[in-house]
């Protein structure tokens, strides 16, 4: 039954069972999902779970610390068991789409790794990285390069992708209507001062992004092996 308020208004009763950790994180992944950062705030977060500020605050110290968090879990619950492969370079293209695919799902992680670059999730997939580029008999001293260079392709990869998601979302245009539209432009430019672009306008409308990004991904494998 609601309550009333001093002045009047409604409010939802408050929780009976306990409020633990990992349901204010599952949750607020949920609220992330659903609208991006703008819609996680305390407020409609203590709303979402019928509580008040000090339950939230007793297990996260704020909205930075509860969105790292909620990076965190999304990444270390996809990524668990990827890379697991027993061959080094099916383990490294496992792990990149693993965290293609994870930022695909939640574009809002992408942005929040690229403001905190140390978050153990993170650190996670570097050294998982670095782990299989020693397994690759990758030099020492080009390992480092050779990893960063990895993994920005895979988070610039999926933060545009997922960039480009929330535009279309905005715009109320779909995927398919986009590239078409795309395609289009780009088979009316001149093909003299750009034959590949008029010549590759056929392919763009139909390309399937993930198998794109894997392709990437295999000609940094490929690469990795000229530094032996």
């Amino acid at each position: 039954m609601e309550k009333k308020t001093v002045k009047g208004s409604t409010r939802s009763p408050r929780r009976t069972d306990s409020l633990s950790r990992e349901i204010i994180i599952r949750t607020a992944i949920e609220m992330l999902d659903g609208g991006g950062e703008k819609a996680l705030t305390l407020r409609a977060l203590t709303v979402r779970l019928s509580t008040g500020y000090g339950a939230i605050y007793h297990h996260v110290k704020d909205k930075e610390d509860l969105l790292a968090t909620a990076a965190d879990e999304v990444i270390t619950s996809v990524m668990s068991g990827a890379g697991a492969a027993a061959d080094p370079c099916a383990a490294l293209r496992a792990l990149a789409l693993g965290l293609f695919d994870a930022i695909d799902a939640h574009p809002w992680v992408g942005a929040e790794f690229s403001r905190q670059p140390w978050r153990p999730a993170l650190l996670d997939f570097y050294e998982g990285v670095g782990r299989l580029l020693d397994a690759l008999d990758v030099p020492e001293e080009a390992r480092f390069d050779a990893a960063g260079a990895l993994v920005n392709y895979v988070l610039g990869v999926a933060a545009q992708n997922a960039a480009n998601a929330r535009l279309r979302m905005g715009s109320g245009a779909d995927r398919e209507t986009f590239l078409e539209d795309a395609a289009t432009q780009w088979a009316q430019v001149d093909p003299g001062r750009y034959p590949f672009v008029h010549a590759a306008a056929t392919r763009l409308g139909e390309h399937d992004d993930r198998e794109q990004f894997l392709v990437g991904v295999d000609i940094f494998l490929a690469g990795f092996s000229t530094l032996r």
